[in-house]
C-alpha cells in the first residue's frame, strides 16, 4: 500500500504514445515529445497505455520506455500502465516499479479472463494491497471484454490505495454515480466526452487527443474549472474535428501519423498495428492547420 504522499489525478494528462525507430522504441523522440507537453501546461504522463501499445512492448521496453520519460518530465508526475491476464505477473512487476518514482499506476481488468465482478474487484484489490503507489482503475471494457459495475467501482473505492478511475465505460450513469460519490477521482477516458466529465464535476482527462495542442486542452480544463463555460464551449467546438479524425483508424495510427508529420517523431508502429491511410494523414493536417488559425500557438 502506498506510504507516499498521493498525487492529485487532476487536469489534463497524455497516455504517451510510444514512438519506435527500426522497431524499436526512440527514447530521444519520447524525450523531445515530453519536453514538448511539459511547456504546454499539462498535470502529468501516462506511459504503457493502450496509445503507448504496450501490449505490443516487452517488459524491458516498457521499463526503458518509463525511463525515458521520468528523465524528461521535468518533475511532473508519471503514471506507469500495467495491464494483463497474469496477476502473479502483474504483482511481481509491481515489486521492480518500487525502485522508480511513479505517481501512480493505472490498471484495467484482466483482458481475455473475463473473471466476473467479484474476480475483477479482488484483482484490484491485490494490486492496490500491494502497490507502493496509488491505484488509478482503468474501465475500457471494448478492450478487456469486462465491464465494471458501478457497485463495484464504488466497492473500490472505498480502498485507501485506489484513487481514481480512468472512465471509459461508455455509461453516463456509472460516470455520474462516480462523481457524486467522490470516492475516486473521475478522469475522462473517452476523449470526446472530457467536456461533459469536467463539467459534471470530474477530475479531469487522460485523453490521447491531447498530444494535438495540448495547451487547448488545458485551456479548455481551466475554463470549465472556471465556470467560463462558453470559452470551454468555443474550445471544445474547435478541437472536436480533429478529435474524430483521430480515431478514424484504430488509435494510435492516426496520432502518430500526425506527429510524424509534424517532426516529433517517424510514423512507426509495431505489428498488428498497420500506419494510417496517407488521406487521413493530410486530413489530420489540415484540421491542425485549422486549430492553429483558430487559436494561434503561443510558443
Amino acid at each position: 500500500m502506498s506510504t507516499q504522499t498521493q498525487v492529485s489525478f487532476q487536469g489534463v494528462w497524455i497516455p504517451l504514445v510510444t514512438p519506435f525507430r527500426d522497431g524499436m522504441p526512440d527514447a530521444a523522440a519520447l524525450r523531445r515529445l515530453v519536453r514538448h507537453y511539459v511547456g504546454q501546461g499539462v498535470s502529468g504522463f501516462v506511459v504503457c497505455g493502450s496509445t503507448g501499445e504496450a501490449a505490443a512492448l516487452e517488459e524491458d521496453e516498457q521499463l526503458f520506455v518509463l525511463d525515458a520519460t521520468l528523465e524528461a518530465a521535468a518533475g511532473l508526475p508519471v503514471v506507469m500502465g500495467l495491464s494483463g491476464a497474469s496477476q502473479p505477473r502483474l504483482l511481481r512487476r509491481l515489486a521492480a516499479l518500487r525502485e522508480r518514482p511513479i505517481a501512480g499506476v493505472l490498471s484495467a481488468a484482466p483482458a481475455y479472463v473475463r473473471p466476473g465482478q467479484a474476480g475483477a474487484m479482488a484483482h484490484f484489490l491485490a494490486l492496490a494491497d500491494t502497490a507502493h503507489v496509488p491505484l488509478v482503475l482503468y474501465d475500457i471494457p471494448y478492450r478487456t471484454g469486462t465491464t465494471l459495475d458501478t457497485g463495484t467501482l464504488l466497492a473500490l473505492a472505498e480502498h485507501p490505495n485506489i484513487a481514481a478511475i480512468k472512465d471509459c465505460g461508455g455509461s453516463l450513469d456509472k460516470t455520474l454515480a462516480l462523481i457524486s460519490h467522490g470516492g475516486l477521482q473521475v478522469l475522462a477516458g473517452e476523449d470526446m466526452q472530457a467536456f461533459g466529465t469536467v463539467a459534471l464535476g470530474g477530475a479531469g482527462l487522460i485523453a490521447a487527443a491531447a498530444h494535438v495542442r495540448a495547451d487547448l486542452h488545458v485551456a479548455m480544463f481551466q475554463a470549465l474549472r472556471a465556470q467560463r463555460l462558453e470559452v470551454a464551449r468555443r474550445i471544445c467546438l474547435a478541437l472536436a474535428p480533429m478529435i474524430r479524425l483521430l480515431y478514424a483508424e484504430p488509435n494510435p495510427a492516426p496520432l502518430k501519423s500526425l506527429l510524424c508529420r509534424q517532426g516529433f517523431m517517424r510514423d512507426e508502429l509495431r505489428a498488428p498495428m498497420m500506419r494510417a491511410a496517407p488521406a487521413l494523414g493530410s486530413q489530420l493536417e489540415a484540421a491542425a492547420a485549422e486549430l492553429d488559425r483558430l487559436y494561434p500557438p503561443t510558443a
